[in-house]
Formats: C-alpha cells, structure tokens, sequence
C-alpha cells in the first residue's frame, strides 16, 4: 500500500501560491478542526429521556425537529488491496448532496460503516493462519486513512463495523423476529398492502382455538413439542429444510442462486458449484413476492435495477393444466404451468425434466417403442427405459446453466407415453428434454411451436407438428415461430372457441374453462426462491438458536444475545476439493466441541443443547446497517422507533413519497439483486412486526458509473506500467510507447493485474484531496462509466489555483478581494452561476456545476480585483466539491466558523437572472450536438467551458477533446 506523502514545494515557487504541497497542509489542518469540532456530527433530536446519540436538536419531536437528510454508501468491504481512484467515485459524490443539503439547512447524517464479514478475510486465514479478525481490523484502518484523507464529511461517531459484538447481537435479534413469524395472506401490512408477517404466537393460537385447522387433521395439544416445531416450520419466515442446494467444495459452502454465475461457477473464486440435498436455514422472501414487485412502482430507483429486480422475481400470471398420462398405477394428472393457457390448441407435445417423478411412472407402463416412432425421437437405443436413462445420466453432468442455454440444437428423447390434452383430447408425445429444469414450475412444460421460439427450434429437430393458434405473421409459423400479438386462431371445441379473442381475453376465457371442467386452475407463480441463509464458514454471525435431543429448533431469549464466534483451531473447511461434488460440507465451527455442545436452562432445567455450526451469509449484517447509523449507542432495541420515524419515515409534505426510506443510497448497480432484495425482505419484516414505519429502506437510489483505465500490453502481450506509457501523436494519429517500445492499449478496469492502478494516495501527494475531487466530480456525468487520465487533473487544479488567486496575494498571502460594489454584469454572472450551480446540485450533476462555477471564475479572474460580494458566494459554491480550500479562503476572508453550515448562496434580485441571449451552435466533428442560449458578451473562454459542460456534448466525448474551436458567441466546434 501507497502511504500519503508530503509534496514540496521548488524555491521558485510564490510562498502562497496553492500548489501541492500547500494544498496538503491546509487539508490535513482542515480534517483535524473538522475531528476536534465535531463539524459534521448529525444531531438526533432529543426524542426520548436519555440523550440521543450526537447530542441533541433543539425541540422534542420529530414534528418540529429540522428538516432531516440522510444520504448513504452501499456497504464497503474492506478489501486488504486498499482503494483505488475509482473506488471513490461514490463517496466523494454523496458527500457533495451532504454538504450541498447540510447547507440549505437540513439536518444531514451521512456516515460509514464496515461490512466486515465475508469469504475473502477467511480465505486468506485458511491460507496464512491469521484471524480473520486481525486482518478485517487492519483492511479497515487502511481504508479508513484513505477516506478521512479525502476530506468526507462521514459522522465517525455512526460508523461500525458487522462483526462488532453491539452489532452482532441485533443481527442475531432481527434474525429471531423473522424466525419467530409467519406470513399471514389475509392480514393487512401498515400501508395497507394485502399480506403480512405476524408473530408466530398469532399462528399457534389459531390451532389452539380451532380456528386453523392443523396440517394433518390432528388436535394441537396432542403434538409433541418436536411436532409441533415440524408443523410452524412450515409456516415460519425463517426455517430449515432439507432443499436442493448450490454446493460448492472449493468453497467448503453452500450458496444462494444469486451468488452462482450463469456458467455454473461461484461467483466468488470461480469455482464449480454442484447440486445438492442438504439440510439448510431458509428465508421464506418468496411469501413477499407480491410486495416486492409491486412497491418498486413506489420507490425512486433506476428502471434498469426495477427491471432486473422484477426478473429475477419472475412474477406469472397463468394457469396449471391438467394433462392425463398413463402410469403403472393408473391415470395420473401432469400438471403444467404457462402463462399462455390462451395458445393450449397449439401444444403439440409435452416436455418433462429430467428429474421429474413421472418419468419413472411413464417408462414402466411403456417398455417398448410405440410402432412408427420416428428414429430422432429413440436415442438410437432399443427401448425407452435404455433411451430416457442415458439421457438422464448425461443430463445430470450439465449444469442448470448449460442446460438453458439458447445456443446449440435442443436435445431431447421420447418417453414412449402421450399426455391427453384438455382442450381437445389429443394424445401428445411425452418427452424428457434438459432445457427443463424441476426447479422452475412444476418441471413440465407444455410445447406450442407454433408461438415459442425453442419450442419450435425442438419441434423442427423431432419432426414435431407446428400449429398457428394466434395470427399475426404474414409467413405463417412453419419456419419460424411467430411470438408477437395478435388474437385467437384454431382455438376451439364444442364447448368454447377462443377464435377473435386478444390475448387477454382468451386467457381468461379459457382459464374460466379450465377450472369449471376440473382440467385446471388460474394461478401466479414465480421465478423466485426461498433465500438459502446457511454458510459452513467460521467467519459469520452465529445462529441464536439451539437444538434440542428430538432436533427441534430453539430460540435463545434476547439475554442471551450475542451468540459470539469461538476459537477454532483451524479456519479451514473440512472439505476443500474444488471439483469433488460428492464431498461433505461440514463447517470448521464444529470442532469447537465445548462450544457445539452447551449446557442451558431454557425454562426447562439445564439441560445439554447443540448448536448450529453453519454461520449467517455476509449478506445478513448488510440487509439493516442503515438502521444502526441511526442509533449506533442503543443498547434496548436495534433503532429507536422515534429516530427511524424522523430520519426515514414519510414525510407529509412527500418528499419522502409514500413508503418513506433512506433519502439518497449511491452504490454500483451489481448490487441490484443481491443487497437491495434481500435488504427490502428484511426491512419489510420489520415494518409489518411495527419496529420500523418506512415501508422501504431506500428511497431514492442512484448508480454511478465506474471509472475505467487504459492498459497497455508489449508483443508478448504482457501488461507493461501504465504511467510508464508515452503517447506520439503524428498526423492525427497516436502511437504509444513504453521503453521505446511500441505497444498496444486497450480499456478496462483499473487494478494491480493489468499495472494501471493508481491511488488515491498517489493523487493527494501529486495533487491534494481536492483537486483529485474536483477532477471525478468533472469527468462527466455521474451515471455514466469514464476513463481515468492523470494527465487531466491538471485542468482540475488549475481551476483551483485562479480560485485561490481571487483572495490571495501568492507572494505576500494578503487578501486581495475589492470591498467595492459588484458591477452590474458581475452580479448578473453571480446570480446566473447561483440559479444554476443550485439547479445541478441538486439534480446531482456536480460534473455541470463545476463547469458553472468554472466559469464564474474566468469572469472574476478578468477583473482588476475580485468584489467581496462575488468571491464570498463563489467560495461557499465550491464548498460541497472542494471543501478544504474552501474552508481555507472563508476563513481568510475573515469569518471564524466554519462554512459547513454556512447558508447556501440564493438570488435575491431575480431580474439579475433575465438577460439577453443568443444561440451557441455546438458540433463535435462538425455534427451538431447541442444548442446553448448564452450571453450575447460571453467570453471564449467561459463558452468553451459552457460548451465542454453540456450532457449532450459530453456522450460524444472519450477523456479531454484534441481541439476546441470558439467563435464566440455563435460557435464551438470539438475535435475530440
């Protein structure tokens, strides 16, 4: 790891001009007044008889406490890598919203903390025999210089890490108020949304009264306790189960579907995951679906994440249908589910998993071919046992992702059995394909080539009929399957015809059908599954909970909290053979045997428990730290309900629209499924038990971009040192070199592997924290992905050398602001610059606000001396991006408090803001790109900048342009 270092300045250089050097002194002095004040401390008002935590607010409710903002970080891991220039991205982007909004009077917490368990501390303790502990605590020390370095305005007094026992103890009693719930489908949640978790005591008393019958026809008090407990498990929204698992031996774990790639791998490690039956802890997120899906229309969030969220919980509204099949016992229903019941007239065939039970059944009643079965249909084997069972043995070495991909033919073998269809009788060959999978629907799919791409990729490989049941393609569907809109064609019997209907209508036609004939039921599934929550690591939160002689699962009451993690004598898992699917997972919890076994007296006399040796996912500490930023002290509860009400609940005036939550979270879009659903479960639990009154926990989020690198690789194809590379520009064309050497450059990520890595460290010695700020905020839009050029930040510092020369004289350090009145063109560019730099603050756009304020500058730097009344506005607008030189020229200006809660500039003299305007033509390579109303008296210099700062200029760009052509003020021309 890089460590800061002290810039100096050369002897030729004014004693007071800002260079490096300078600029480092005034930062670090800065970051300990802000430390030692306390400046961005987030007060709590006082709601309750003990002090909040930070101090208190003046008023004693939340109705009349200041106006609050909460701005969050998604959760950082703290990696023993350090960070790199794109890791801030984010950070530096949520404390310019908590600056700019501190400013304009809101009570502002931001804060940091540590996600700090996790697979990579342990890995590496497997590898050296160093607690994870030891290196999670010094990952975080590093990180934390890193980012007090850069001047964020984080409350320390929040900040946390996961594995603090304070921390522990609350993941640990959130875990038990979900385990001790249940989804009742006819309650009511807070905000009226149909279905809700109630505490499972609601459950047990409904089979104590009769009121709800018990599963199985027995009387509740008859049922052992162990009964019992199998009875509420089925109920419970935390539970354990014996369920088909992601498996992964280099691991030593199990995984959740989301943390296995779509070739089949860990998503951490790359390892091979492989299935398994296990006995797991699950999450019941599926009894949320409805919510889930539906409260996204309510949140403030991208679209793409809503999209990518809705997907992954693949709500359908369909039907199953009943299709009859012949068996060894008898006639048996195969039940379907589609979401096209209106196309049923067109299923010409019937596919099975692999694994589905029918298959067996099937083949038993079937022990020769039918006669005229087509060749394709046989696997070339002599009977449909020999045929379905080789397939299956080969079916069960691909992973689910290889079995659905689209690429490649369909493969498939026939039964030897037909399935009766419904609608019109037709037997329908019955086929075993591995593109069907048990674990989505019923495992059985009902084929319409006709209107189903793969479908009829099948069909015309098996010789299969295709059939147009719903028109719209001018060719028909023989050669290619029409999935457009269009309505019913060939759709009827005797007793309904679908023939004319829309697709919306026809469904619901025939669904009306199917279920008054007993052929089938209307119903809703979904792509979403219960959350696997177990992990065979040491390093995660304890379960609270103990095991009784019969395995019945006990909670531990809330004194016993936490449940801390033992000394173990290794931290390896006991299995640790990356492609051995038959290996055991057994967690290296289990060896601490005095620990596994315990002695309690849980109301019951003591007696020996055992307890759980699998440890929760790192997810689990992630899916309510927000909440813990709110009251970090609170010893009695995980958040005060008070201080959750003012600092997330719903505003009346809206701003925090109708579910309340956190009022900005920035973090990298990867997260879109993971963290964000499973923290939208939890808190969802948690709001319909009454501990929280925010319906979700983020209301507004944003995505930012990331910052990307260029990488530069020899003949060999070995990366060389990127800020080794000299670039040749001849003729319009660039070359670069390394040693004299030509090589090649690509783009990508930044990192240690492709030797293009550059710190922030690196960048507060060379430059100072705020110029490296100024230069990410200014590289473009924030949503937006950017290459990362060191040679650019000069223009950043640049900047904030003719700020500093505005107040200060470089060679004596005096003032050299006028104390005359601003003339009337300057108070014109002071308002314009007011109105808009608020307008793209606020519209987090700080790329476009330096720009304004750019601009600004070019103005006053052409005055003979800068007026107070424009500096002092000037100085306190740079603040949110570029606070410590900021702090620095307030302070020189004569004011002795710091300008952190200093107003924010607002026009008060709204006719300076009317002006005459002409239109600025901006083309990129001679294109058009964007038209710009600007002063008719505009400089070159402030129309360039205007010019380099529009959004619509800016996607046109890659880094800073070759050449700028300003014909002021009618004209820009880039040459990018």
């Amino acid at each position: 790891m890089t460590e800061t270092t002290t810039a100096t300045t050369p002897a030729d250089v004014p004693p007071h001009r800002y260079t490096p050097a300078l600029a480092n002194t005034i930062e670090l002095a800065w970051q300990e007044r802000w430390a030692e004040l306390g400046t961005f401390r987030a007060p709590n008002p006082d709601l309750t008889s003990d002090a909040a935590a930070g101090g208190e607010v003046e008023g004693t409710d939340t109705e009349h406490a200041p106006d609050s903002y909460f701005v969050m970080d998604m959760f950082p891991y703290p990696s023993g890598k350090g960070l790199h220039v794109g890791h801030p991205l984010g950070y530096i982007a949520t404390d310019v919203m908590g600056r700019f909004e501190r400013m304009r009077g809101k009570n502002v917490l931001h804060a940091l903390g540590y996600d700090a368990f996790g697979l990579p501390a342990e890995q590496y303790a497997v590898q050296t025999g160093q607690h994870p502990k030891i290196t999670t605590e010094e990952n975080i020390a590093v990180m934390q210089r890193q980012l007090r370095r850069l001047g964020l305005a984080h409350d320390d007094a929040r900040s946390f890490a996961t594995t603090d026992p304070e921390f522990v103890r609350w993941t640990q009693w959130i875990f038990l108020q979900i385990f001790n719930s249940w989804f009742d489908p006819e309650a009511t949640a807070p905000d009226g949304s149909t279905g809700a978790a109630r505490p499972i005591d609601t459950l047990i008393a409904q089979f104590q009264d009769g009121s709800r019958p018990v599963p199985g026809g027995a009387a509740w008090a008859d049922l052992s306790p162990a009964a019992r407990e199998d009875v509420l498990a089925d109920y419970r929204l935390a539970f354990v189960a014996d369920v088909p698992v992601n498996w992964c031996p280099g691991l030593g774990t199990v995984l959740a579907n989301e943390e296995v790639t779509a070739e089949g791998r860990s998503e951490r490690g790359n390892f091979p995951v492989y299935k398994r039956n296990l006995r797991q802890w699950m999450m019941r997120i599926t009894a949320y679906a409805d919510r889930l899906v539906a409260d996204l229309d309510r949140v403030d969030w991208p679209e793409k994440v809503r999209q990518m969220q809705r997907h992954w919980i693949g709500r359908s509204e369909g039907a199953h249908v009943h299709f009859r099949v012949p068996t060894a016992t008898g006639p048996q229903d195969l039940s379907v589910f589609t979401t096209r019941p209106d196309t049923l007239f067109g299923a010409t065939y019937v596919v099975l998993a692999p694994e589905h039970p029918l298959v067996e059944e099937i083949l038993a009643t079937e022990p020769t071919w039918p006669q005229q079965v087509p060749a394709a249909w046989t696997g070339g084997e002599a009977t449909p046992s020999e045929a379905v069972r080789a397939y299956v043995a080969a079916a069960k070495a691909k992973t689910p992702e290889e079995r659905q991909a689209d690429a490649g033919a369909k493969t498939g073998v026939f039964t030897g059995g037909y399935a009766t269809n419904p609608v019109n009788g037709e037997a329908l060959p019955v086929f075993v394909a591995d593109y069907v999978l048990m674990g989505y629907g019923t495992g059985a799919i009902m084929a319409v080539p006709g209107h189903d791409e793969r479908d009829h990729a099948f069909a015309t490989a098996f010789e299969l009929p295709i059939r147009e049941v719903v028109s719209g393609s001018d060719d028909g569907v023989a050669s290619q399957a029409w999935t457009g809109d269009g309505v019913a064609v060939n759709s009827g019997n005797e007793e309904i015809s679908l023939d004319g209907l829309a697709v919306a209508e026809a469904k619901h036609a025939i669904i009306q059908w199917l279920e008054a004939k007993g052929f089938g039921t209307g119903t809703t599934t979904y792509r979403l599954r219960d959350w696997l929550f177990s992990r065979q690591r040491y390093w995660g939160e304890p379960f609270p909970v103990v095991y009784d002689a019969d395995g019945r699962v006990i909670a531990l009451p809330e004194s016993m909290l936490p449940v801390d993690l033992p000394e173990v004598p290794d931290f390896s898992p006991r299995t640790f053979a990356e492609d051995d699917a038959a290996s055991e997972p057994e967690s290296p919890l289990s060896r601490a045997g005095d620990w596994v076994e315990v002695t309690l007296d849980l109301g019951e006399g003591p007696k020996t428990y055992r307890r759980d040796t699998n440890t929760m996912p790192n997810w689990a500490g992630s899916c309510w730290y927000y909440l813990r930023y709110l009251d970090p002290t609170n010893d009695s509860a995980p958040v005060d309900p008070a201080l959750e009400q003012y600092w997330m609940g719903p505003r009346i005036d809206g701003s925090r629209g109708t579910t309340g939550g956190v009022d900005l979270y920035v973090g990298g879009v990867e997260h879109a499924v993971l963290h964000l659903l499973y923290s939208r479960f939890w808190h969802k639990v948690l709001f319909d038990l009454g501990h929280v009154s925010s319906a979700e926990p983020f209301r507004t989020l944003f995505n930012q971009g990331y910052i990307q690198a260029y990488a530069y690789t020899d003949a060999r194809g070995v990366y060389v040192p990127a800020e080794e590379v000299v670039e040749e520009v001849v003729d319009g064309e660039a070359t670069y070199r390394w040693n004299g050497e030509v090589v090649k450059r690509e783009y990508g990520k930044m990192g240690k592997s492709l030797k293009n890595m550059v710190t922030p460290d690196d960048m507060y010695a060379s430059y100072g924290a705020d110029t490296f700020r100024v230069y990410e905020m200014s590289m473009g839009p924030l949503d937006q992905s950017r290459p990362w050029d060191t040679r650019a930040v000069v223009g950043s510092q640049r900047f904030l050398q003719r700020l500093w020369r505005l107040v200060v004289d470089e060679d004596s350090g005096a003032l050299v602001v006028s104390e005359d009145p601003a003339d009337k063109e300057t108070q014109r560019q002071v308002a314009r610059a007011i109105a808009d730099v608020t307008a793209e603050y606020d519209g987090m756009r700080p790329n476009t606000a330096i720009a304004k304020l750019i601009v600004l500058v070019n103005h006053l730097t052409g005055l003979s001396a800068a007026p107070r009344e424009a500096v002092e506005p000037l100085v306190l607008m740079t603040a949110p991006v570029a606070p410590h030189i900021a702090e620095e020229l307030w302070s020189r200006l004569g004011h002795t408090e710091s300008l952190a809660h200093e107003p924010f500039p607002v026009v008060t003299d709204e006719s300076l803001l009317v002006d005459d305007t002409v239109t600025c033509v901006v083309q990129v390579k001679g294109k058009v790109r964007d038209r710009l109303q600007v002063a008719p008296s505009i400089s070159e210099a402030d129309l360039q900048a205007a010019a380099l700062a529009s959004e619509a200029v800016a996607k046109f760009l890659d880094g800073e342009p070759r050449k700028v052509i300003v014909r002021a003020p009618g004209l820009v021309n880039i040459v990018p």
